[in-house]
């Protein structure tokens, strides 16, 4: 798939990014391709019917379709983008992205823990290379937007949805980034 990376900046479409299972059924859908209502069930923990749901929610939005393939018994959807972009969020419509990046915060934690659960049972050799790593930077804004600008090229040649000629030992990796200031948190504050 091309990579397709639309700027979200309408209320309705903010809104319905703001549930933590439309995020993980919309991410499931980026990584595994094309699946049906029981198939995002299974891979996110949640009911084919309540995943139905959220399906048509994100197509009135334009994020998923219904994908070709079906055979008529089965109705697989498919992703039509392959991330986005909040950048020219209005500032009447902050709150609608803020609902959207807590959504997004609650579902990165819920993985996490799921992970940390079944962690012992994680092969060793992913069991070495997983991290959770904090860093307490000393950064101007452009320095903070350039460090997410490095970050974010180094780590899209491998995004599941466009990356060609994937190994096939690779697994699907959830990674996240939160980088924000402690507004009157450092020592000469």
């Amino acid at each position: 798939m091309q990579e397709n990376r639309p700027n979200l900046a309408d209320p309705g479409v903010l809104d319905a990014l703001s549930h933590p299972v439309r995020l993980d059924v919309l991410g499931y859908l980026a990584a595994s391709g094309p699946a049906t209502a029981s198939q995002c069930a299974r891979a996110v923990g949640d009911t084919p019917s309540n995943c139905s749901y959220h399906l048509r929610v994100l197509a009135s939005h334009g994020l998923v379709e219904p994908d070709p393939s079906g055979d008529g018994r089965s109705r697989p959807w498919r992703t039509s983008i392959t991330g986005f972009t909040t950048d020219d969020v209005d500032p009447a419509d902050v709150a609608g992205l803020d609902r959207m990046l807590a959504a997004s915060v609650e579902l990165d934690h819920h993985l996490l823990r799921e992970y940390l659960r079944g962690r012992d049972a994680v092969p060793g050799a992913w069991r070495a290379a997983d991290v959770h790593a904090s860093y307490g930077l000393a950064l101007t804004p452009t320095e903070l937007a350039e460090v997410v600008a490095r970050l974010d090229a180094v780590v899209r040649p491998y995004i599941q949805a466009t990356r060609a000629n994937t190994p096939g030992d690779a697994e699907h990796v959830h990674l996240s980034l939160s980088a924000f200031p402690r507004l009157g948190f450092g020592p000469d504050r």
